[in-house]
């Protein structure tokens, strides 16, 4: 489905970061995959896998593993940004003198800035303002939708929207990514698409409490509902559409993380339904799970704007108030009775 071959910089060699870069690589571009650290960039060199995050994956010939920006940003006509939010801003600062005028960039982060309470798009627009690099007319969209990592390297049939301002641009970007296994489609809601990606994740944790605690399908079933409701509510208010939470990147990709076994949201749920601390959930996880730290976000910003979301509060008491699983299921039941 490709037509033209770009150079394409990816930020952020995590499990999502590399699949982005092979399905990008398989597209025919000319991928260079950004690394923090010389350690990781030999072993991602000499294994051409990534090992510890999709293993018996190989790297397509066209894809090239750098630790300098400069080799993945300089005349790229694309970058994606795949760092977790609590490092985004950090990397973007270090991107952004890099970056020619008309560049692309793609985030593919599902998460809120836990300072300022703004998603991944907001924060490199603040940037670039702040470092007067506005002239450079860069072009800033987000990628989202249910996609697990390890089946997008896969090659899995896996459906996402890319949103930009400009339906021009999204529908140039969606020429990138689009594969015969890829599908993509265009959006201009880029508040909508970011709010519903990053609050999924919570949703998903409740979710995983539940299952932890050997609920059954019913309490999924009302979770996944009854928190789609709430994304939509903080989604409105901050004037996003309310079609988006609908679509892939609000009901699909609140139905997959909050089902699926390769969900690490869920996964962090699960391990706290059956009585593990937080402290010990990320010990265990190898990976980053967005919803922690993207719940004290969202708790935060529910508050600024005052928005209802009962399920959030209750996930932020159990992560951050060390409040009991069940307890907390028992006071979302026991909230005054209410239309629907």
């Amino acid at each position: 489905m490709v037509n033209n071959s770009f150079k394409i910089g990816v930020i952020g060699a995590g499990s999502w970061g590399t699949a982005i870069a092979i399905l990008l690589a398989n597209n025919g571009h000319k991928v260079h995959l950004w690394v923090r650290n010389s350690d990781q960039l030999k072993r991602l060199e000499s294994e051409r896998e990534n090992k510890k995050y999709l293993p018996g994956i190989p790297f397509p010939l066209n894809l090239s593993v750098h630790s300098e920006l400069e080799k993945c940003i300089n005349n790229s006509n694309t970058v994606v940004m795949v760092i977790p939010s609590h490092g985004f801003r950090e990397v973007f600062l270090q991107c952004l003198p890099l970056m020619s005028p008309g560049l692309n960039i793609v985030s593919a982060v599902k998460g809120i800035e836990n300072k300022t309470l703004k998603t991944m798009t907001q924060v490199m627009d603040e940037v670039i303002i702040e470092q007067k690099s506005e002239k450079k007319s860069l072009n800033v969209g987000v990628l989202s939708g249910p996609s697990f990592a390890k089946e997008v390297a896969r090659n899995v049939p896996t459906a996402v929207t890319i949103g930009f301002i400009k339906n021009v641009k999204a529908k140039e970007i969606q020429q990138i990514f689009a594969s015969k296994t890829f599908r993509v489609y265009t959006s201009t809601d880029v508040i909508g698409l970011e709010i519903s990606a990053a609050l999924k994740n919570i949703i998903a944790i409740a979710t995983g409490v539940c299952d932890g605690l050997g609920y059954g399908l019913n309490t999924q079933a009302a979770l996944i509902t009854r928190g789609l409701t709430e994304i939509m509510r903080l989604g409105i208010a901050l004037r996003a559409k309310k079609e988006t939470f609908s679509g892939l990147s609000g009901l699909g990709d609140l139905i997959l993380t909050c089902t699926g076994d390769l969900s690490r949201n869920r996964t962090v749920g699960i391990k706290l339904g059956e009585g593990k601390t937080l402290v010990q959930v990320k010990q265990e996880m190898r990976m980053v799970a967005e919803g922690i730290k993207t719940t004290q976000s969202v708790f935060d910003l529910s508050r600024n704007l005052n928005v209802e979301m009962p399920i959030l509060e209750q996930v932020y008491n159990i992560l951050y108030k060390e409040k009991d699983c069940a307890q907390a299921v028992k006071d979302l039941l026991e909230r005054q009775m209410r239309e629907e």
